[in-house]
C-alpha cells in the first residue's frame, strides 16, 4: 500500500530537491472539509487509495468466512479471497473488473470463493462511500446474495469514482433495475441499521493490515493466508492462487 511519509528537508539537498519537496506538500489533502490534515506519502503502490497510517496487523486476523459473507461462487471452495473494498474507490473498480475474470476461471470449478467485505473510506470519499455501502447491505436484505451481487457489479460499472458519482441518481436507477421494492429499500437506507456491520468489516480490515484499497487476503485450503495489495493485474492474482492452492 501507498505509505505517506514527508521527511524533513536537509539544508544540504540541492536546490531541485527543494522544489520537488516543496511540491509533495502541497499534494497533502485536506479531509473531509476540515482541518484535519493527512501527510502525501511517497507512492510505492499507485493501485491503491489510502488512509492515515494505521497499526500493522497480520492477515491471520481475517474474520471467518460465513453464510453471512456476500460470497461470489462455491461457498465451499478451497480457496478463498476476502476483498476490502470501497465503492468510490478507482482502483476498487479496476480490481473487481479483474476479480470477475477469475470467478470466470475458478468460479464454475468451485476452486475459488470471492468474498466482499465492505471498507469505504470516509476521509477520502465522504458520505456517498457509506452511503452506497448501506444502499447494497440494504439490495442484500431484500433479495439476498445474488441481489447483493447484481447491485454491486453495476454500481461498479456506473460509477465515476473519487466521490463524482451522482449517489441520488445512480443508486434508484440501480434498485429499479433489479427489481428491489423502492420504499423499502429507502427505508432501509435511511434506518442506520447497517452502520455497525460495516463499521465491523473495516475494523477488520485495519485488523488484517489494510490501509487502503482496495486490500485483499487470500485463504489456502490450510488456513495459510496471504495478501493482495491494491488493484493487482489478473496474472499477479493468479500467481497467488496457485501458491495458495499448493498449502493443503
Amino acid at each position: 500500500m501507498e505509505e505517506t511519509k514527508i521527511s524533513k528537508l536537509s539544508p544540504y539537498l540541492m536546490p531541485i530537491a527543494v522544489v520537488i519537496a516543496g511540491g509533495l506538500i502541497a499534494g497533502a489533502v485536506l479531509l473531509n472539509g476540515s482541518t484535519e490534515k493527512v501527510t502525501q506519502q511517497k507512492n510505492t503502490n499507485p493501485t491503491a487509495q489510502n488512509v492515515p497510517e494505521q497499526q500493522v496487523g497480520s492477515t491471520d486476523a481475517v474474520a471467518k468466512v460465513t453464510d453471512k459473507d456476500h460470497i461470489k461462487g462455491n461457498p465451499d471452495a478451497l480457496v478463498k479471497i476476502v476483498e476490502y473494498s470501497d465503492f468510490e474507490c478507482p482502483f476498487c473498480k479496476q480490481f473487481h473488473n479483474t476479480m470477475n475474470e477469475i470467478m470466470d476461471k475458478y468460479g464454475a470449478s468451485g476452486e475459488v470463493a470471492w468474498v466482499f467485505r465492505q471498507f469505504p473510506l470516509d476521509q477520502l470519499h465522504p458520505v456517498k462511500a457509506q452511503a452506497v455501502a448501506v444502499a447494497s447491505e440494504c439490495a442484500n436484505e431484500q433479495g439476498g446474495n445474488d441481489t447483493f451481487w447484481k447491485f454491486t457489479d453495476r454500481y461498479f460499472e456506473l460509477t465515476l469514482t473519487n466521490n463524482r458519482t451522482d449517489i441520488d441518481v445512480v443508486i434508484p436507477q440501480i434498485a429499479k433495475e433489479i427489481g428491489l421494492d423502492i420504499p423499502a429499500f429507502n427505508t432501509c437506507r435511511q434506518s442506520g441499521k447497517y452502520n455497525e456491520h460495516i463499521q465491523g468489516d473495516i475494523a477488520n480490515a485495519v485488523a488484517t493490515g489494510g490501509r487502503g484499497t482496495p486490500w485483499s487476503v487470500v485463504i489456502a485450503p490450510n488456513g495459510k493466508t496471504f495478501p493482495i495489495n491494491g488493484a493487482q493485474p489478473l496474472g499477479a492474482v493468479e500467481q497467488i492462487i496457485e501458491l495458495a492452492k499448493k498449502e493443503k
